[in-house]
């Protein structure tokens, strides 16, 4: 029952961070308008992200440009928009391996040890859309620490962290822990009991009694 109840938080864990790293991949405050230095201007925010960029003014109009061109993109935006869809993928795949090792489930009830492995399987995989999505969220954040300390790079053209890096960061969280909750669902050895030696019938003393 223990086994069952680890498996199942596993999976609710994992599930949230698959749901979590979608949410990143969509949202569009990936990197926001730094207002370090002299010249502040709040009459508008900048924001960008995956797939678009996007400017807020004060007054509550949002107007967003989609980037029209893939192979104009930096390769750091290139490499993180694959390694986060990649980990969406292998996430939707790891939910249905998981679901069918799941003890609450009727699938494969006549062989335990099959089952148990599917659980594992899932996991391992929740694991890896885990890393993918924490690389990807980890090389972007890279990425705007390094052009804001960069002395070329000047004062207004400067990005700090957006929510859905840290988004991100909990979905790639919720996805290593869940896949390794599951994955310590591995099936052990089964042990048999010793069998018990029977006794030894006595000699025959070669008399027979009538």
């Amino acid at each position: 029952m223990a086994n069952a109840g680890l498996q199942l938080l596993g999976f609710i864990l994992a599930f949230l961070g698959w749901i979590g790293a979608i949410a990143s991949t969509a949202m569009p405050q990936w990197k926001v308008h730094s207002y370090a230095g002299d010249n502040i201007v709040t009459a508008q925010s900048i924001y960008e992200g995956l797939w678009m960029s996007c400017v807020s003014q004060s007054t509550g109009q949002i107007q967003c440009k989609v980037f029209d061109s893939l192979l104009n993109l930096n390769s750091t935006l290139q490499a993180t928009r694959a390694l986060m869809v990649v980990g969406i993928l292998l996430g939707l795949i790891a939910i249905f391996v998981a679901t069918v090792g799941m003890k609450c489930m009727k699938c494969l009830e006549d062989d335990e040890v099959q089952k148990m492995r599917m659980a594992v399987i899932g996991g391992v995989i929740f694991l890896i859309a885990g890393l993918a999505a924490l690389v990807a969220t980890a090389w972007y954040g890279h990425r705007i620490v390094q052009e804001f300390y960069d002395p070329m790079t000047p004062v207004n053209a400067r990005y700090e962290f957006g929510a859905a890096l840290f988004t991100g960061w909990a979905a790639a969280s919720l996805l290593l822990l869940g896949g390794a909750l599951l994955s310590c669902s591995c099936p052990r050895k089964a042990s048999y009991p010793t069998p018990r030696p029977y006794p030894k019938p006595a000699p025959s003393s070669g008399k027979d009694y009538v």
